[in-house]
């Protein structure tokens, strides 16, 4: 399978090299040039996730083997990294609402499914093209794909991991995870701003031709461990028939059922991968976008304008606190007939203007598959609360924005179809917001939240995940702060280029 420019100004190309690039060079996204495959779901019952998962991605990844590919999808899944044997298990609150857990792996994310298996995949693409540069992973995160990136990639050979977040952007058991990262060939800055300042800042670094030759110069190329990639963004797809296979397995559904998926999104790579899961042959009613106060997408899909003039805001859920949706570029190339100049024109009037309009034509096939909403800090917490204290069950801030968001879709629509909610990330990496919502508030004040993951915890009965419980007494080792146009600087800094 080749893969092609969300803006057409490539020639396609092997996976192998799309992976290794990350970004296009015209600044659009690589995406298949050939229909999707068609996934039969009955011969995949019987298989566990690694096997699911190899069958369902071999077809995008035709230049490997089939070893080689059985041999990635061990090394990401089988090595023991994810805490549960099911790897992405289901979580059943009632007859028609399910959880699909995400944060089972060493960073208690869901970036960990794509994460894991990226490296593996990297190194083989690197050996499979005779590629002998050191891989420079460049990344900005607004909390979790930071620290999935500088996990899975930590002491890989041939390559060096840089991450940018946002300095007031995350919570304290992220940043905490990020800045005592281990590993030689990992670095990590904060950047003075939003996500969307440093993500455009990264976005940059990589359209800057004369500093990629610099690099070149030096045996470095970059490329990119955020969703933007294609090698990130792909594995993905395999939670969502995973999901939908073990409802199938266990009599919950029936052979052919469709089922709703809720996403929490912001930079809207998750919820793609559903989309990609649908037209892949997946038995999906409806993609329902839960966003937060930052709520340029829920307006996108309500209207069909995406506009990001507006006020960023810094949220409990700080993972969503994103403007500029990258991702929603592949969905804009699908959608509109796979036509690269208007995606290209939208995407110029993103950058010069803040905002754009798509078709009527484009909003009603937006329509036919996806529903939006929004929901606050308010009632983020209320909902926490509340599913709490009605089944027991500890929600993050960004699964209780889906919960919230999926609550607002029943009474819309009436809709009672069997769901899942993407559940992202384990509660404890929220410990603040997620005890102001179950614990008494006395309880809470005054104190850190390393301080209530123990309280939290005895309250709960909720074990602290392993990768969490001593996380505060690790000693920082990247104290880097930058303004956006400094960036290039700490990459050359990092790597010795003059």
């Amino acid at each position: 399978m080749l893969y092609c420019s969300t803006r057409g100004e490539e020639q396609p190309r092997p996976a192998t090299r799309a992976v290794l690039q990350g970004l296009a060079q015209d600044g659009g996204l690589f995406v298949p040039a050939a229909p999707l495959p068609r996934v039969a779901l009955e011969p995949l019952l019987p298989l566990d996730y690694l096997q699911r998962a190899a069958a369902i991605i071999r077809p995008f990844l035709e230049e490997f083997s089939e070893a080689e590919m059985e041999s990635m999808v061990r090394k990401a899944y089988g090595g023991g990294a994810f805490r549960h044997p099911s790897i992405a298990p289901l979580h059943r609150l009632d007859d028609r609402l399910y959880l699909l857990e995400l944060w089972h792996g060493p960073t208690c994310a869901f970036k960990d499914m794509a994460l894991q298996f990226l490296p593996h995949l990297l190194n083989a693409a690197a050996a499979k093209t005779g590629e002998r540069a050191t891989a420079v992973i460049l990344t900005a995160t607004s909390g979790d794909t930071g620290k999935a990136a500088l996990e899975g990639f930590r002491d890989v050979p041939g390559t060096r991991v840089i991450v940018f977040y946002p300095e007031e952007g995350v919570s304290a058991i992220q940043r905490q995870q990020m800045v005592t990262q281990e590993g030689g060939n990992v670095h990590v800055a904060a950047v003075r701003g939003n996500f969307d300042d440093a993500q455009a800042g990264v976005k940059a670094i990589f359209a800057d031709g004369a500093l990629a030759d610099k690099l070149a110069c030096r045996g470095f190329k970059f490329t990119s461990a955020n969703s933007i990639n294609w090698g990130r963004l792909l594995p993905q797809v395999i939670y969502y028939f995973s999901a939908y296979l073990d409802l199938l397995a266990s009599g919950t559904i029936k052979a052919g059922e469709k089922i709703n998926f809720v996403v929490p999104t912001g930079n809207f790579g998750n919820i793609l991968a559903g989309y990609y899961a649908a037209r892949m042959g997946l038995p999906v009613g409806k993609l329902i976008c839960a966003a937060n106060q930052n709520n340029v997408l829920a307006e996108f899909f309500q209207t069909g304008l995406y506009n990001r003039n507006r006020p960023f805001y810094r949220t409990i859920s700080p993972s969503m606190d994103i403007l500029v949706s990258s991702n929603l570029e592949r969905l804009l190339f699908e959608l509109s007939g796979r036509d690269p100049a208007q995606v290209k024109e939208w995407m110029r009037l993103l950058k010069e203007k803040g905002a754009y309009q798509v078709h009527p034509a484009v909003f009603r096939a937006m329509a036919a598959i996806f529903w939006s909403d929004w929901a606050g800090d308010d009632e983020t917490i209320a909902v926490i609360g509340r599913t709490y204290r009605e089944y027991g069950y500890l929600l993050d801030p960004h699964t209780a924005v889906g919960k919230a968001v999926y609550d607002k879709y029943r009474a819309a629509t009436g809709d009672d179809s069997r769901t899942v909610i993407l559940s992202t990330a384990s509660p404890f990496k929220f410990a603040d917001s997620v005890a102001r919502a179950v614990l008494p508030p006395a309880q809470c004040a005054g104190r850190s939240p390393f301080e209530l993951l123990p309280l939290l915890a005895e309250a709960t009965g909720a074990p602290i995940p392993a990768p969490l419980q001593k996380l505060e007494q690790l000693p920082v080792r990247h104290r880097t702060l930058a303004r956006k146009e400094e960036m290039p600087k700490v990459v050359l800094d990092f790597l010795g280029v003059n």
